[in-house]
């Protein structure tokens, strides 16, 4: 995993990009914080299937008989 400066990133795009293809992490900072990273497509996909995971996991779950918009306009009351 690498870490460059933000103005780093934007003049070393090109170069970035090649090394998360071959399935480097890159972080991104600002004044020395982490404020992205950019990370290979099939380090995503695990995330993709943990929501998924989590939506099959809700199906069939509501709140009773409230609707969002009930709920949104009890709250404003």
């Amino acid at each position: 995993m690498s870490t460059v400066g933000a103005y780093e990133a934007k003049t070393r795009l090109p170069q970035l990009l090649r090394e998360v293809g071959q399935g480097e992490v890159v972080t991104i900072t600002r004044h020395g914080a982490a404020i992205a990273r950019i990370v290979p497509v099939a380090a995503v996909s695990g995330d993709e299937a943990l929501v998924d995971a989590f939506r099959a996991a809700r199906a069939g779950v509501t709140r009773g008989d409230d609707s969002i918009s009930s709920m949104v306009a009890e709250g404003r009351r």
